[in-house]
């Protein structure tokens, strides 16, 4: 597909500091947009930042804070505008994960899930589309899910009730946007390598294994996925979720 779609246009991603976030934010750039990134992690973010600058034509603008607090979700928004003067493509891909026994769960724990997980991304979808309705252009949204959200996996209940959530709030939304021209749909990856999953010496020979397509997959694939959903050529996909598992889930081989 031609990439080149996204000169000229002016996207958020959250979580882009490093990983899936990251990638995605930098085939944004590297196809001409201009991409406010956050992160909790202000160096982080920082540095992504001007990694990123060094690539071009594109560019970014990081912004740090907690991608589950509602008045910062508006600053992202705001600052997309105000900085680059419109806003067409939305990533909620910021999410932690807490494994937990769903019968030792602490409460904290499952409230910081929710409010990160969901409340960031429901409240950044709503804001954004306000923006993108007042432009009268439409635009794409996408939230990042998992294969949890379809599949059972140890220790991880409250995770999977968020990832499953985010699939089901793609779908309402067809309802509720897509009069504004607005497509939302859910990338949901399997196993991916990241800096996180390979501080795990097992993950990526674990996942091999089990994995149809012989391994684990890359963040480069998931961001390939991400960049077709939110391009204008897949202008009429709405209220999708697209795996990119390597046919895990078809088979749903335990990594345990």
């Amino acid at each position: 597909m031609n990439f080149k779609d996204f000169e000229g246009m002016v996207a958020i991603v959250t979580g882009a500091g490093k990983g899936i976030g990251y990638e995605i934010a930098s085939k944004l750039v590297r196809n001409g947009a201009s991409v406010i990134i956050n992160d909790n992690d202000p160096e982080l973010i920082k540095s992504a930042s001007d990694s990123i600058n060094a690539i071009g034509p594109g560019v970014t603008y990081p912004i740090a804070g907690d991608a589950g607090d509602i008045d910062l979700v508006q600053q992202l928004v705001d600052e997309a505008v105000q900085r680059f003067g419109k806003l067409n493509v939305v990533v909620a891909n910021a999410g932690i994960t807490l494994f937990g026994d769903f019968l030792k769960y602490e409460p904290q724990a499952f409230q910081d899930v929710m409010r990160v997980n969901l409340q960031g991304s429901f409240f950044l979808a709503q804001r954004a589309s306000l923006q993108m309705i007042k432009q009268q252009s439409g635009g794409s949204i996408l939230f990042m899910s998992s294969v949890t959200g379809q599949q059972a996996h140890k220790d991880l209940a409250a995770y999977a009730m968020t990832k499953a959530g985010l699939q089901m709030l793609a779908k309402n939304l067809v309802i509720e946007l897509s009069e504004y021209k607005i497509t939302v749909n859910t990338v949901a990856p399997g196993a991916t390598l990241t800096e996180r999953t390979l501080e795990d010496e097992d993950y990526k020979s674990t996942w091999a294994r089990i994995t149809p397509m012989g391994r684990a997959g890359t963040v480069d694939d998931v961001a390939n996925a991400v960049l077709f959903l939110v391009s204008p050529q897949a202008s009429q996909i709405t209220g999708q979720t697209l795996v990119v598992d390597g046919g895990w889930s078809a088979v749903s081989i335990s990594p345990f």
